[in-house]
């Protein structure tokens, strides 16, 4: 999180540990369809980016698509397409005012990235029904929502967590917050799969908040899953 400074902070939060509701609320989205009507927008924005998707794929059998969810000002965004040459990786983010700050990010030098803002409770589930060929599904320092009343707030208490599992091969998600990483496992686990857990660190940061939190002594912490099994 962000101080009114642009100082990095740790969480504040009136939980300890799991949230106590956790397996209730998650239960009830993996057994409840998700029928919020999706937002004429977001339907704009995922036929143009469906064709653009299947273009890609259509050129070459050796390409694939990398997901970016929350990806901000796009810096993980073009990290990833520098790392992944045969992918298209495409970053959404929901602030317009973040998603155009992309050009300080472009001294890779790459094109095959999409950077687009972009409803995720409706473009999961869109991609989802798609079936798109996703190899990796990144979602690095998402909003915590860090007060317990606010879990609903968090993707893995929010009705669209059920389609997180059929978005991608394999789900990547990072944090600063424990809790969030240890919620977002147990709820995993509660839909049949199992995440593995583990403190992360690397000489080079993915994002602007990773490098702030780094630069100030707070530890990052990484999910990842596989959903193929």
């Amino acid at each position: 999180m962000m101080d009114n400074t642009g100082n990095s902070r740790s969480i504040t939060s009136n939980q300890t540990g799991v949230h106590e509701d956790l397996n209730k609320v998650v239960v009830k989205h993996l057994t409840h369809e998700f029928k919020k009507p999706y937002a004429p927008f977001s339907l704009e924005t995922f036929a143009q980016l469906n064709q653009q998707v299947i273009d890609f794929l259509a050129q070459d059998s050796s390409r694939y698509i990398i997901l970016d969810s929350c990806c901000g000002v796009g810096e993980s965004t073009v990290h990833l397409a520098a790392n992944h040459p045969n992918a298209l990786v495409i970053g959404i983010d929901k602030s317009e005012h973040r998603v155009e700050k992309i050009e300080h990010h472009l001294v890779h030098q790459v094109s095959n990235f999409i950077i687009l803002r972009g409803d995720l409770n409706d473009l999961w589930r869109l991609i989802a029904k798609a079936e798109w060929q996703v190899k990796e599904h990144f979602l690095l320092y998402p909003n915590p929502w860090p007060k317990a009343k606010h879990l609903q707030r968090r993707w893995h208490g929010s009705a669209v967590f059920s389609s997180i599992p059929c978005i991608a091969e394999q789900i990547t998600v990072r944090s600063n917050w424990s809790i969030y990483i240890d919620e977002f496992a147990e709820a995993l686990v509660i839909a049949g799969f199992e995440p593995q857990v583990a403190e992360y660190k690397s000489d080079e940061a993915m994002t602007p908040f990773e490098r702030k939190y780094w630069a100030s002594g707070q530890q990052s912490f990484q999910l990842t899953c596989r959903f193929n099994q």
